[in-house]
């Protein structure tokens, strides 16, 4: 992938002041290089000034960026960041109206479909984008995102100058733009996070153009368009083709993504995910006589301290081998010392640019700068559980009763670390109902589902537009500050939106979780893989690292300028230190427990310390 950013002003020459604009985009892609270490560009124009740091995937010499074309005496510049899948389908169309191509990558593609089909290029893609084009027949800026919002995009405005970025860190080194939290920044942060509302970048007036939207800026007003949705539908298959569909759409989305002009890998837990992706990558790549490598994760000493619980029923321990020699795959085994769940925190904070899952995403960060020493593109299971319905959550009796976000019902933990003063101004409850109830009215609903089905659909509604977002952020910035480009097969639309409309009794077909897809991955995985209970990307069971977090907060708190302390009860926080943590009761997703609570606090500060936050 890459990253991009840039400004765009209306109201001035932009290159009146070509030299002094084209250092502060360079400033501004310095930030992000790790996003595209391979190589980087500018472009400066009338009114629009682009960078580009870019990690090259697809024509390596060739897909240079910022790229400039000129078609009937009309300058098209592009920015992107991002890889398409149908990219040979698309030059074939556009090669038959005329149009002749010098390269081999997807950008130059994606230019010319833009100057060709206008706007109504973005209905027409498929893959994990995030692109700026200067459009100077229609005096025009085109900017466009992704449908699942797999590649970020920010954007704010000062004065008449709109400057966007890849990254938040990026838009900071805009003169006088700088990090501020107001109180919907401070409720995105205790309220919501490390999930987040779509469209909010958290800091004040800082923008996120939601997925699936376009936008368009020109010299009299911003607009920003839908251009694609999700729609609820009867569903037209009966269960036998619907299981044949669902596997004619999984082995598609995957062999498309293995394209690549460089090394190219998977990411193997044993699961049902990654080896639906392991074994068609693995019997594809085998057919050109190629080995398909992986790579599996664990951490220091799990084995001893690992015990089951009902949201992680086993290891991998086992599953991976089977798999490894199943499909006599390349196998690299990754194990996460224990020191570096701690270590890595801050600089995972200075990746994501906010608090995020901690220890998770301080060992994704660790795993994906491993991986990228000798691979440059891994395939990834994320997003099944969330269009499959695998969660506890899409079956659970309290998820249908309680109208909250069900990875998050409860907010008295984030609420009893603020100071007084602070609870009664956030009052986080209620800034939480208003987005959860935001969401629900955006649930696309069909007349003919009864009371359950309605309720699921918004259960599913709220896992795709708010977990599975943050899921794909973690992912994105981990493996993007390790300049690793990772692809998700299980976010394509066009399974999405087939997947979305399959009734619930197909799904859950038995009473056996994600049914389709398993009933889908016979003939592909075998038997016992293939009904394997669900188990989440893995955490540390290590009592160690609670100690060496609990070791980082009790310095925090000990410093009176510590800038939580702004907004956090002192004796709170050292309550939490001296009780005991519990386990089983996550305060977010599955996963994050006790002590995943305390590093999240820990990376709070280091925002607030880091980024030199402004809290009004």
């Amino acid at each position: 992938m890459c990253g991009i950013c840039g400004f765009i002003n209306f109201k001035t020459n932009l290159v009146k002041n070509e030299n002094e604009n084209k250092m502060t985009a360079r400033r501004m892609a310095e930030k992000i290089r790790h996003r595209g270490p391979d190589s980087w560009g500018e472009w400066v124009g009338e009114h629009a000034v682009f960078a580009h740091s870019r990690l090259a995937v697809i024509d390596v010499e060739n897909g240079l960026q910022p790229m400039k074309r000129t078609v009937e005496g009309h300058e098209f510049v592009i920015t992107y960041n991002g890889e398409l899948y149908n990219t040979d389908e698309l030059r074939s169309n556009l090669i038959s109206y005329g149009y002749e191509f010098t390269t081999t990558s997807d950008t130059e593609v994606l230019l010319y479909a833009y100057i060709h089909y206008g706007e109504k290029c973005a209905e027409m893609l498929n893959g994990i984008y995030a692109f700026v084009i200067w459009d100077s027949m229609r005096q025009h800026v085109f900017a466009c995102r992704d449908r699942f919002g797999v590649k970020p995009f920010f954007y704010t405005q000062k004065g008449d100058t709109i400057v966007f970025a890849s990254e938040l860190k990026s838009l900071f080194t805009y003169p006088e733009i700088t990090p501020t939290l107001d109180k919907t920044g401070l409720c995105e942060l205790f309220a919501l996070s490390p999930a987040r509302t779509q469209g909010v970048g958290v800091f004040k007036d800082i923008n996120e153009l939601r997925p699936a939207r376009y936008m368009i800026i020109n010299r009299h007003k911003t607009v920003v368009k839908q251009y694609w949705s999700l729609k609820s539908d009867e569903h037209p298959d009966n269960y036998l083709d619907t299981i044949d569909h669902v596997r004619s759409l999984v082995c598609d989305t995957v062999r498309r993504q293995l394209v690549s002009d460089v090394p190219i890998a998977t990411f193997l837990s044993g699961g049902l995910d990654s080896s639906v992706i392991t074994a068609i990558g693995a019997r594809e790549m085998a057919a050109k006589g190629l080995q398909l490598s992986t790579y599996s994760f664990d951490y220091e000493d799990n084995a001893k301290y690992f015990k089951a619980s009902h949201f992680q029923p086993d290891s991998d321990t086992k599953w991976v081998p089977r798999m490894v020699e199943e499909f006599n795959t390349n196998h690299t085994y990754l194990v996460c010392p224990n020191n570096v769940l701690t270590e890595l925190l801050e600089e995972a904070l200075l990746a994501k640019d906010l608090p995020g899952m901690a220890d998770v995403d301080a060992s994704l960060l660790y795993f994906c700068r491993e991986v990228k020493k000798n691979h440059t593109v891994v395939l990834s299971g994320e997003c099944s559980d969330e269009i499959f319905g695998g969660y506890p959550w899409f079956r659970e009796k309290k998820a249908f009763e309680t109208p909250a976000f069900p990875w998050c019902y409860d907010l008295s933990l984030r609420n009893n670390i603020l100071l007084p003063s602070v609870r009664d101004t956030l009052d986080l409850d209620g800034y939480s109902r208003i987005r959860y109830d935001e969401s629900i009215a955006e649930v696309p609903t069909f007349d003919g589902d009864n009371a359950e089905e309605k309720r699921r659909r918004e259960i599913s509604y709220l896992n795709i537009n708010w977990f599975m977002t943050n899921l794909l952020d973690r992912k994105d910035r981990m493996s993007m500050a390790s300049g690793l480009e990772v692809r998700v097969p299980f976010c394509d639309h066009k399974l999405v939106e087939y997947v979305w409309n399959i009734p619930w009794e197909m799904k859950n077909k038995d009473n056996v979780s994600k049914n389709v897809l398993r009933e889908a991955a016979k003939g592909i995985l075998p038997e016992d893989v293939r009904l394997r209970r669900k188990s989440p990307y893995p955490k540390t069971h290590n009592p160690h690292y609670e100690t060496a977090v609990k070791e980082l907060l009790d310095g925090i708190i000990s410093d009176p300028n510590a800038p939580i302390l702004t907004l956090c009860d002192k004796e709170k926080l050292n309550a939490i230190l001296n009780g005991s943590s519990d386990y089983g009761k996550p305060f977010f997703g599955q996963l994050m427990a006790g002590p995943q609570f305390i590093g999240y606090i820990v990376q709070m500060n280091y925002l607030l310390k880091d980024y030199n936050v402004r809290i009004l």
